[in-house]
């Protein structure tokens, strides 16, 4: 059973990478004070992701979507993002948005529709 998984997830890695390729949104076009304004507020987010979780995807082409420019961290193919993940969110899921408010405190937000809510409602037409 354990090889039949490999199998699937070597079959389906080029094909999720693919497709994301294929459907990456555009990049919006804000004038460069807005742009400069998201950047400054994206640098307070971190996403943990995996490359080829579809529900990573989704969340990394809403940040395209938006013109966010948040860190990336892949949690799988690296040991201290992983480490970091399980410590400070509690647990190894993905996708994982790490959000430091001004205040000092840490949020991890994880679900792809709960983040994809967050950063709507945060930055959603450049809020």
């Amino acid at each position: 059973m354990k090889y039949f998984f490999k199998l699937i997830r070597l079959i389906l890695t080029p094909v999720v990478l693919l497709i994301d390729k294929l459907t990456e949104p555009a990049w919006p076009e804000y004038s460069q004070k807005e742009q400069a304004r998201l950047d400054k507020e994206a640098a307070k987010l971190s996403l943990y992701h995996f490359r080829t979780c579809p529900f990573c995807v989704k969340t990394r082409h809403d940040l395209r979507r938006l013109g966010l420019n948040v860190e990336l961290r892949d949690a799988q193919n690296d040991a201290q993002y992983e480490q970091e993940l399980i410590e400070g969110g509690g647990k190894r899921q993905v996708p994982c948005l790490r959000i430091q408010h001004d205040d000092g405190k840490v949020e991890w937000l994880y679900e792809s529709n709960d983040i994809r809510a967050y950063l709507e409602q945060h930055y959603g037409k450049a809020a």
